[in-house]
């Protein structure tokens, strides 16, 4: 495995404990100790769940395509694009709904756009190199 992947992999390893610390922030939310209106709950609640299915499917690619045979390079490059995603998409719902009441998201919304796309590249990359991988071995 590429050793720019494997310290981001590390890395992305104990980001894990500040989604799981993300996870008491809901319980406040959700019994009223920090106030939040419904846009909040709902928000706050995406950028979580998000966090933590983006980083699970970003640590899943970084394994199939170095166990799959995928060019070091461009496995290493799809799996930190998921892992960017994994960034991009939960700051988007958190960040968009800061402040005492807000009605709608704020402009910081466009991170949710961005990891969307950043991480439909790094899905095509990988698996574009996992197939390629695959019918080189045939």
């Amino acid at each position: 495995m590429n050793p720019v992947l494997t310290i981001v992999l590390g890395i992305t390893l104990l980001t894990v404990v500040g989604i799981a610390f993300g996870g008491t922030f809901l319980l406040r939310v959700g019994n009223g100790t920090v106030p939040a209106n419904d846009l909040q709950k709902t928000f706050f609640r995406a950028g979580h769940a998000h966090a933590g299915v983006l980083v699970t499917l970003g640590l899943l690619v970084a394994v199939l395509t170095h166990v799959a045979g995928a060019s070091p390079d461009w496995g290493t490059a799809g799996a930190v694009a998921v892992l960017l995603a994994a960034i991009f998409v939960p700051a988007g719902f958190f960040l968009s709904v800061l402040g005492p009441d807000p009605q709608r998201p704020g402009p910081m919304i466009a991170s949710v756009w961005i990891g969307a796309a950043t991480l439909v590249a790094g899905l095509v990359i990988s698996g574009v190199s996992v197939l390629a991988a695959g019918l080189a071995a045939v």
